[in-house]
Parts: C-alpha cells; structure tokens; sequence
C-alpha cells in the first residue's frame, strides 16, 4: 500500500462502499480501509449454511420504490423479490384474530399520526408520551413494535426524530442477499482489509492517519464509523472533536438481533406469514415464517429483551425462540427445529449495535453527526442521515453526500 492518497475512507460498509465508488470516478488517488477481513459492515449475507443465503444484518430494500440500491441492482442484474411483506398484511398475522388485527392496526395508525402531529407542532421528548390510554391494551405491542423498528423502546425515541423518518411502505428482498448484493457492487481494487485505523491528526497541512499497516497521509477522509465507536472515540483523532462525540451520543444504536431456525417439516409453518410470540408483553419475539417459501424462520428480537438475551449469552436467543414457537404450535415442535445462525451486533467490535436512533432532544444530532471539519474530515454512516436513517440505503446515500462534499473541498466535481 502506497503512503499518499488524495482521499482515504475508513470502513467499508455500504456508506463507505458508495463514496468510494463514487470519488474513484474523479482523477483521485483513493483507497478504503477496513479493519475487519470482509466488507459490507452491518450488511451481511451468510451463504455457507443450508445452500441459503441468510441476511444476518439488513434485509429488507424499505422504500423500495425509492431505494437508489433497487435501481442499481437492477442495473447489475440483481434480482429482486416484489412480495409484500407479511406484516403489511393482516391475514398474515399468524396470532391476532381479524378483530385483532384491525384493532391493533388502528391504535398504531393513530399513535403515527400522534408522532407526525407533535413533530409538525415543535414538539419534542419521549414518544412513549403519547399513547394514549385507549391505546393501553395494545402498549406491549406497540413497545415490541418499536423494539423492532428502532431497535429500542418508545421511552428511549425522538418524537421529532421519530416523524422525520421517511419510509413508503413498500419493503422488497434479494433472494441471493442484500449484503451480498451490496458488496457486490464495492470498488474492490480499492480495498484493504485487515487494516484498521487507530488515529488520525487533522492538525497539519496534510491528514496524518496510524494504521494497522503503517502510517499514511492523505488530503481528505471520508468516516464511516458506527455512531457506537464514534462516541468512544474509537479512533483517536487529534484534535479532538467534542462536538461529534456529543453527538454520536446522542445517536446511540439499538439492539437487534436474529436466529435462523431450520424446521424439519416446513409445511407446519405457513409461508410468508407473520407470528408475534406473545402479545401481552414487550419482552418477545417477531416470527417471519418462510420468507419466499424458503425452508426456515427468521426469528427477530429487539430493544432491551434483545440485550438481555445477548447478555445471557450464545444460544439463548434460540431456546427463546424456540420456547414461543413451541408455545403456539405445541411442544412437539421442538425436535423440528434445528437451529442455523444466531445474531450478536450488539457485542461486534466493528458496529456495537444494530442501527441508530436518536434520544429525546437530540434529533438534531444527526445533522451535527454529518457536519465536514476544517473541509477534510466528512462524515458518512446510516446514523447521519436524517431521513432514512437505520436502512442500508441511508447509508448508502450518506456515502455518496460525503464523497460530493469531499469532491467539492478539493474543487472537483464527479465526471
């Protein structure tokens, strides 16, 4: 690896991944760094196990209609699946009665509007503040909802950041994985893995960055660190930047985890279908039943229960979900299940967390998060963006936003 470079990028997620390949358009020395041995960061597709490829990060192309990574992968001959996803659908909803489901349905298009109305009034704190009490019987739901969503409790959300997030609805997959549909589209000449970061001074006339692999000095750097290891200052940057630590934490990530099982019958399990484990309480499981008729579940928890189930250690969010799937077919499903793959972001050096989310008061963050330093520092992640923040494509447009400001400071422009 050469010493010099016009820009360098650290991480090679999709928010890195798209302001590479958008800077090696331009007549620039550039090049990633990554300090793990794979790319794609929280976008991963295991494709070892069963002959499946199983999303253990990202799944879902949200706002699909609107998702620069659709066009793209349309482009690249990636294909897409189209299938509503099951929990837009009420039928599909395996454990709630069609009373139920209208119900629910209603209380959480309410409590959305609530959100948006607040937000649009200047109103500011916890989004837990307005249920309302009409809305008791369905709280635990709605908790486990957000715990999805969010990857953290209604106590712990922005209204304002909350309402500020844009999603259309339509939620699509890539068969093959959508990690592996991203990396697939990375500027893999550019990439070097197994060489972390470990400082970078911004004082000189050049950047001067310590590496796993030596010391380097470049003009510009496009950082697309998680809001987790920004906030403890994972990287040493010298001179300190108080501000961008104040405000990686006030974005901190949730918790989100997954377990793939295996069942030996799959026709138990209705296809595309949608099963809560319980919704009586906050602390359980959301159950995708053979996404794309696939032979396996996909097993989703969130927020605090998620943590806990982390901190239990390995395994135990499989006999978790094991235990509620046993609960609702009989305990003679336990011998069908065989698990696949279990889920620990949370405890990821390279991430911390799933996915951001802004606590009460600090919605602006995530445009403080975004902010360029001295024109040759610029910031790029999931986590600064304001309106698709938590999906893949957020960060994939946050690398692009980065890789223009960059261009511009160095007075270029994208050919």
């Amino acid at each position: 690896m050469q010493d010099e470079f016009d820009v360098v990028v650290v991480g090679a997620g999709a928010a890195g991944l798209a302001a590479a390949a958008r800077l090696s358009r331009a007549a620039l020395s550039v090049v990633v760094l990554e300090g793990q041995g794979r790319i794609g960061g929280r976008a991963h597709t295991l494709a070892a196990r069963m002959d499946l490829p199983l999303d253990l990060g990202c799944g879902w192309l949200h706002s699909a209609d609107r998702n620069p990574l659709a066009t793209l992968f349309a482009r690249a001959g990636v294909a897409l699946d189209r299938t509503p996803p099951a929990w837009g659908r009420g039928a599909a909803h395996l454990n709630l009665t069609p009373e139920d489901q209208v119900a629910f349905a209603a209380v959480l298009r309410d409590f959305e509007a609530a959100l948006e109305e607040a937000a649009r009034t200047g109103q500011e704190g916890r989004a837990l503040t307005l249920l309302t009490p009409g809305a008791s019987r369905w709280a635990a739901l709605l908790e486990a909802n957000s715990a999805c969503y969010h990857g953290a409790g209604l106590s712990q959300i922005s209204i304002q950041d909350h309402a500020a997030r844009q999603d259309t609805g339509v939620a699509w997959r890539a068969p093959d994985g959508y990690g592996a549909a991203i990396c697939g589209l990375a500027p893999r000449s550019l990439i070097v893995p197994h060489c972390a970061v470990l400082s970078i001074d911004h004082e000189g006339p050049r950047l001067r960055l310590e590496t796993a692999r030596g010391k380097i000095t470049a003009k510009a750097a496009v950082l697309t660190l998680s809001s987790a290891l920004i906030a403890q200052e994972a990287i040493r940057i010298h001179p300190r930047l108080p501000a961008k630590v104040d405000a990686a934490t006030g974005l901190p990530l949730g918790q989100a985890e997954k377990v793939f099982l295996r069942p030996s019958a799959p026709e138990l399990f209705p296809r595309e279908s949608h099963l809560w484990g319980c919704q009586d309480r906050a602390a359980t499981g959301s159950y995708y039943m053979r996404p794309m008729g696939r032979p396996v579940i996909e097993c989703y928890f969130g927020g605090d229960h998620a943590r806990a189930l982390a901190e239990a250690g390995p395994g135990a969010a499989t006999a978790y979900a094991i235990d509620e799937l046993a609960d609702h077919y009989g305990a003679d499903v336990r011998s069908q299940l065989q698990p696949v793959a279990e889920t620990r972001w949370g405890a990821d050096p390279w991430a911390m967390g799933a996915y951001s989310h802004a606590l009460p008061g600090c919605a602006p963050a995530r445009r403080a998060l975004a902010e360029p330093v001295d024109g040759r520092l610029f910031f790029a992640g999931e986590a600064t963006s304001s309106h698709s923040y938590g999906t893949a494509h957020g960060a994939w447009e946050s690398g692009l936003r980065a890789a223009d400001e960059a261009l511009a400071a160095l007075g270029l422009r994208e050919p």
